[in-house]
């Protein structure tokens, strides 16, 4: 009986973690069904629980055995736009109201209101601070005040959060407040190198949430010299800021490092600053990607480059009347025109010829016409009503040789190419081709 009195007190001091709810509104009710929520990490999002969305309402239970952290909640695909994050303790049940076109906000909640209320407020003084700036402002009074006014609510907030999740954020996210009046270069050239001192690449919390991943990216693309710069210049002043950002990363792990740099890569591949975005995938992210088991990215990004805006376009060689042609071979005009189709595909068979009629009336344009087939019955007799157009046959259909190397998962499928033969546009559609083309002729 003691021995059990004994085990019933020692049990009695290890602490229960009980059950919580995040629960609370959608509106409009009738856009939402379900809610899914992931448990954020350093590398990737682990499934923790879902629920129904029923006339704009949900309830969704974290057990008792989930860690405190960042949670994802996914409303609708593709999931990696559609979401909102939730700062969840293990302590408190959460309410909240998500509108389609506000976003979230928190109702109930220790943590995550005033981790939303900081955020709002601090970007409207450091706006302040900006604006000061660019209206060539010069009251030193003014800008003192302004800078007061930051610092008081900088110090306030973090004091106010101590013993929180938020915490973590918001001291993180403290900004360079110079401590007496600096011109603008001044603070420019002051911000640049002062951007890591408030928080440790290395803290997982902040690797997990994303971000440490969105200060680095602002930091690659932001942090740039205050003077006029070509293209050229910018790329190469982006690709320094990259390298800085690498001697930050090296004491984290690879599979922070590969998060990171393909953020990088994809913001400069959206941005069109392809030096750049070659820059980060050759010296950084094509390794990273081997060594954390993400191939995949590899592949992809190597499929984007042959096919971007600007790449000559990959070689494909044909026979015709006996003898061998080539892409890169064909001349003697201003575009040329890739279609990609199939004899199977209704849509084409309706494109096509309206395409072939319409192109009579355009010249310095040459069309090649790449059958995507399983064999060349019905391609030999549809290909034969297009006589203007140079046919090639692809055979495998979907799985054919450049069916792959074009990347084409419908049919048709355009690209216009100038006279180097690089890639100059992806039409959707005949009428977009004929568009494009006698806008650019």
């Amino acid at each position: 009986m003691r021995v059990s009195i004994i085990v019933l007190f020692l049990l009695s001091l290890i602490p229960i973690r009980a059950q919580h709810t995040i629960s609370g509104t959608f509106s409009p009710a009738k856009e939402f069904s379900w809610l899914i929520a992931y448990h954020l990490t350093p590398g990737g999002q682990e499934y923790v629980a879902d629920t129904a969305i029923k006339d704009g309402r949900f309830s969704l239970e974290i057990g008792s055995n989930k860690p405190s952290g960042i949670y994802r909640m996914v409303y609708a695909v593709p999931q990696d736009e559609f979401y909102f994050d939730v700062l969840y303790n293990g302590e408190e049940d959460i309410q909240l109201h998500f509108d389609s076109s506000e976003g979230v906000n928190f109702t109930v909640s220790k943590e995550n209101i005033p981790y939303g209320t900081y955020f709002r407020e601090i970007h409207e003084m450091e706006s302040t601070l900006v604006g000061f700036y660019t209206n060539g402002n010069d009251d030193v009074r003014e800008y003192n005040t302004i800078i007061q006014r930051l610092k008081s609510f900088q110090q306030t907030s973090e004091e106010q959060t101590k013993g929180l999740l938020a915490h973590a954020f918001i001291s993180a996210n403290r900004p360079y407040i110079p401590s007496v009046y600096e011109t603008l270069p001044d603070f420019v050239a002051n911000r640049k190198e002062h951007y890591f001192d408030a928080f440790k690449v290395t803290d997982t919390a902040l690797q997990a949430s994303g971000f440490l991943s969105d200060k680095i990216e602002n930091y690659v693309f932001s942090a740039l010299p205050l003077k006029k710069m070509t293209a050229a210049e910018t790329e190469i002043a982006m690709q320094e800021n990259v390298q800085t950002v690498t001697e930050e990363l090296a004491s984290t792990k690879d599979g922070f490092k590969f998060i990171v740099y393909k953020k990088l890569w994809s913001q400069a591949s959206e941005s069109g600053l392809n030096e750049l975005a070659d820059f980060i995938y050759s010296n950084y992210l094509k390794a990273l990607s081997l060594k954390t088991g993400n191939a995949q990215t590899v592949l992809d990004i190597e499929r984007h480059n042959r096919l971007r805006l600007g790449a000559i376009a990959p070689e494909m060689i044909w026979e015709e009347n006996g003898s061998e042609q080539k892409l890169s071979g064909l001349n003697g005009a201003e575009h040329y025109l890739l279609v990609f189709w199939s004899s199977q595909c209704g849509h084409c068979l309706s494109e096509l010829p309206a395409l072939h009629k319409a192109l009579k009336n355009v010249s310095n344009v040459k069309v090649l016409a790449i059958g995507l087939e399983d064999d060349d019955t019905t391609w030999s007799v549809e290909s034969a009503k297009l006589p203007d157009f140079k046919h090639l046959i692809s055979l495998g259909k979907w799985d054919s040789e450049y069916a792959d190397l074009y990347d084409i998962h419908k049919t048709p499928t355009y690209y216009v190419l100038d006279t180097e033969k690089k890639i100059i546009a992806k039409p959707d559609g005949d009428s977009e081709v004929i568009t494009f083309l006698n806008s650019n002729l």
